[in-house]
C-alpha cells in the first residue's frame, strides 16, 4: 500500500493553476492511495466519507483532498485501521515537508502544529494601548506571571512606541526601560521566549548580548546595514515587519509579496537562515491612519502562505474598532477576537496579543473545530 501526494505545477492550465492556488492559500494537500485488495479500497472509502472529504475512486486508487489540519489525524485514524508502517512514514513525511518552523534562539517552534501565542508587555507610558500600566517592576511581575500561566509561548518586551506621531527616545533610555523586564522573564520563566520590539541598533545589540530570542523590527532590518551583520553572527529569530507609512500603493498584495520576497532575500543574503525569518504585514501602519487599507490586510494574509514563513496576527486592539464601532480600546477585545479568529484559520500562526487568556481559548477552540472527525467507539 502506497500513499503520495499530488502537485500541481502547470502555470498554463487554468484548472491546475486553480488547484495549486487552493492548495497554497487554503492550505490543502491532494493525496493518492494505491491499495491492495478491494477491501482496503472500501475501508478506505469509509473512512475518507467521515472526514467528509472530496474523494475519487478508480479500481484500486483512491484520490482526496483535506487540510493540513486534518492529515495528523487521518494519519492516525489510518495506523488504528491497518498498523501500516510504510503509509504511516510516508505520510509523516508528507507532514514534514509542509511543516513551518521558526528558528529563534533557544526555540525552534513547529508553528504548523502549534501556533504561538505572543504575548505583548509594553513598559512605556505611551504605548497605544497598556501605556504606563506596567512601568513598575512589581507591575511587570505581575503581569508576566498572568501571560505565562495563561499561555503565552513567547513574550514581546517594548520600550518605544512606534504608534503614529511617536516620540522617539533615546537607546540608553529604552535599554533602561526593557532591561528588567527581560532579566524577569529569564530567570523567573525560562520556558518562555523572550522578544523585544525595537528599530534601533544599540538596543539590539544590548539585548542580544542579554541572550534573548526574538528581535521584532518595525523597520524590517534593512535600514542599517549594520543590523545585518549584526544579526548574522547571532541565533536570535527575526520578525520584519512591512510598512507603507511613507508611501501608498497601486497595487497593495502584489506589492507587499514584493517587498517581502526582496526582503527575505537580503536577509538570507546577509547569511541569516530563512528558518529564522517571521513576517508581519504591518496592520495599522498604512499611510492612511486606520484606513481600509487594513482590512484588505486583514483579507489578504492567505495570499503570503507561498513564503512558507511564519505570519503574525497583529491587530490586538488597533483603531479598526473605533473606526467601524466607535469602539473606546478597553472595549475593542470581541472585535479584534473576530478578525484574529478570520486570519487564524488563513495562515497566520503568530498571535501577538495583550489578552492571552482569551487568544487561547479562541486558538484551542478553533484547533478543535478543525480536527472535529466524529468515530463510532467500538467496544472490545
Amino acid at each position: 500500500m502506497r500513499v503520495q501526494e499530488i502537485t500541481f505545477n502547470s502555470t498554463d492550465d487554468f484548472k491546475s493553476l486553480v488547484m495549486r492556488d487552493m492548495g497554497v492559500r487554503s492550505q490543502q494537500i491532494f493525496l493518492k492511495f494505491d491499495l491492495m485488495s478491494t477491501v482496503e479500497t472500501q475501508e478506505l472509502r469509509v473512512l475518507l466519507d467521515q472526514f467528509d472529504l472530496v474523494q475519487q475512486t478508480t479500481r484500486s486508487v483512491v484520490t482526496c483532498s483535506l487540510t493540513l489540519d486534518l492529515l495528523p489525524v487521518l494519519r492516525e485514524r489510518l495506523w488504528d485501521l491497518w498498523q501500516d508502517e510504510g503509509l504511516n512514514g510516508n505520510l509523516e513525511l508528507i507532514e514534514k515537508h509542509h511543516a513551518i518552523y521558526w528558528q529563534a534562539g533557544r526555540f525552534n517552534f513547529n508553528v504548523t502544529k502549534k501556533p504561538l501565542i505572543y504575548g505583548i508587555l509594553n513598559v512605556t507610558p505611551d504605548s497605544f494601548y497598556d501605556g504606563g500600566r506596567f512601568e513598575g517592576q512589581s507591575q511587570m511581575m505581575e503581569q508576566i506571571e498572568k501571560m505565562v500561566v495563561a499561555g503565552a509561548d513567547v513574550i514581546e518586551v517594548g520600550g518605544q512606541t512606534t504608534r503614529p506621531g511617536f516620540h522617539e527616545i533615546s537607546a540608553e533610555t529604552e535599554i533602561n526601560k526593557i532591561v528588567p523586564a527581560i532579566k524577569i522573564i529569564q530567570s523567573k520563566f525560562p520556558q518562555v521566549a523572550v522578544a523585544v520590539d525595537t528599530y534601533k541598533i544599540e538596543v539590539m545589540h544590548a539585548v542580544i548580548n542579554l541572550g534573548i530570542d526574538i528581535i521584532n523590527d518595525v523597520n524590517a532590518f534593512v535600514d542599517d546595514e549594520r543590523k545585518l551583520s549584526l544579526l548574522a553572527s547571532s541565533n536570535v529569530g527575526l520578525l520584519t515587519m512591512h510598512s507603507s507609512r511613507n508611501h501608498e500603493y497601486e497595487n497593495l498584495t502584489y506589492e507587499m509579496k514584493l517587498f517581502f520576497e526582496q526582503n527575505i532575500a537580503t536577509l538570507v543574503a546577509h547569511g541569516i537562515d530563512r528558518q529564522r525569518i517571521a513576517l508581519d504585514q504591518g496592520i495599522g501602519y498604512s499611510k492612511v491612519e486606520d484606513g481600509y487599507q487594513d482590512y484588505a490586510m486583514m483579507r489578504n494574509i492567505d495570499q503570503f502562505n507561498y513564503l512558507k514563513r511564519p505570519m503574525m496576527i497583529a491587530i490586538s486592539r488597533k483603531g479598526f474598532g473605533a473606526k467601524l464601532f466607535g469602539l473606546a480600546k478597553d472595549d475593542r477585545l470581541p472585535v479584534t477576537l473576530v478578525v484574529e479568529a478570520y486570519m487564524y484559520l488563513h495562515g497566520g500562526n503568530i498571535l501577538r496579543v495583550h489578552d492571552v487568556t482569551e487568544t487561547v481559548q479562541l486558538v484551542k477552540m478553533l484547533d478543535t473545530i478543525k480536527r472535529g472527525v466524529w468515530q463510532k467507539e467500538t467496544k472490545d
